[in-house]
């Protein structure tokens, strides 16, 4: 009789102990507490299928490009929000500086872009320039040649202007740089939403 109530005791500790261990999130496999974080997404790890909200936005990310020059690299992340776009670019040199860029089509562009442009009644200042090596995942639109020319402009107020020449083709963007902080970037589902 006793082995009985020792078994019994037994049994009923370790449900106790079970138990306490699935409520703290510690005991893996059992419901909702046990299954592990989903990875923390930066502005350097963004992937497809992300959603990057801001300014009551809720943006999801189709694309990356990375541009290499030499050692060094950025990223641009192609965003859609129904039939709207933008290019999240992300740099980093002494310090991490993000802008948030539209395509526009009010600027016109031929033969080599000039050192200093005027555009919506801003001046910009080419800050610099070169031409970058490309890798690509998800859709990036029309900017799929292997190297592109880049010139990149400052104006006024953290405002931004880009003009890009794929293969001929040239793209200009417009925006203004951002404070990461204002962010909110949450993991999805690995897949495109908007489609080709």
């Amino acid at each position: 009789m006793v082995f009985v109530w020792i078994g019994i005791i037994v049994v009923i500790a370790t449900a106790v102990v079970l138990l306490v261990l699935q409520q703290r999130g510690q005991l893996s496999g059992l419901g909702e507490r046990g299954r592990l974080p989903l990875e923390e997404r930066t502005v350097f790890t963004l992937e497809v299928g992300d959603i990057v909200q801001y300014m009551g936005t809720d943006w999801v990310v189709e694309g990356q490009l990375t541009y290499n020059v030499g050692d060094y690299a950025w990223y641009e992340y192609l965003l859609q929000d129904g039939e709207r776009i933008c290019w999240l670019s992300v740099d980093e040199d002494d310090r991490v500086e993000v802008a948030l860029l539209e395509p526009t089509q009010q600027l016109e562009m031929s033969g080599e872009p000039p050192k200093q442009l005027t555009f919506d009644g801003e001046i910009y200042r080419c800050v610099e320039s070169g031409v970058a090596d490309m890798t690509r995942t998800g859709t990036t639109l029309h900017r799929t040649a292997e190297r592109c020319r880049y010139f990149d402009y400052e104006g006024e107020n953290n405002k931004v202007l880009s003009i890009e020449e794929w293969d001929g083709d040239i793209e200009v963007t417009v925006g203004e740089l951002i404070n990461p902080r204002m962010l909110t970037l949450l993991p999805g589902t690995g897949e495109r939403l908007y489609g080709s």
